[in-house]
């Protein structure tokens, strides 16, 4: 259960510092962006929590 939350979060964390990037090569729109930073955001917040912090 553990691993699945450190995968999601790391996906969350991707969906935060690509789409910017790709905004900047013209690849997506600001919109898309947008999206996606939201949709990394929520998912970080989420499943962070749970397995920062705690010892093994």
């Amino acid at each position: 259960m553990k691993n699945l939350l450190v995968v999601l979060s790391i996906v969350g964390l991707l969906f935060t510092i690509i789409p910017p990037f790709l905004v900047f090569s013209a690849v997506i729109d600001p919109a898309t962006s947008k999206n996606l930073m939201f949709a990394g955001t929520l998912i970080w917040f989420t499943s962070a929590p749970f397995w920062l912090n705690k010892k093994s």
